[in-house]
């Protein structure tokens, strides 16, 4: 039996642009997905602040170090510009992995740049 546990998530991001012409996903700065161990073509979940709405969809990177945080395709319509979203990632683990899990949380600020913990 498994599991389904955060793996890692992308706190209060801040949209920078909704690209609804694109094919689908989520654009994010390399870096953010690196700093949280999130794959591109990854599955994630974007949950909005502002509005309440929630998708799933799947990451590319975007150049590193921009701050992009585009939502692209049908997604353009869940977010504005200037909207906050949470990103997150999940994991299947045992229950015993579970236990020893801790996710990996990285927090940006208005410009999408990582905050020191």
């Amino acid at each position: 039996m498994t599991v389904t546990m955060l793996k890692s998530k992308i706190h209060r991001a801040t949209v920078t642009d909704a690209d609804l012409n694109y094919v689908g996903s989520i654009t994010i700065d390399k870096e953010l997905l690196e700093a949280a161990g999130i794959l591109e073509y990854e599955k994630v979940q974007v949950v909005n602040c502002n509005n309440g709405s929630r998708l799933e969809t799947y990451t590319i990177a975007g150049p590193p170090g921009s701050g992009t945080i585009c939502l692209n395709g049908a997604a353009a319509r869940h977010a504005l510009r200037g909207d906050v979203v949470i990103i997150i990632a999940y994991a299947g683990m045992t229950p015993a992995e579970a236990k020893e899990h801790v996710p990996a949380v990285v927090r940006v600020d208005r410009s999408n740049h990582i905050i020191p913990s």
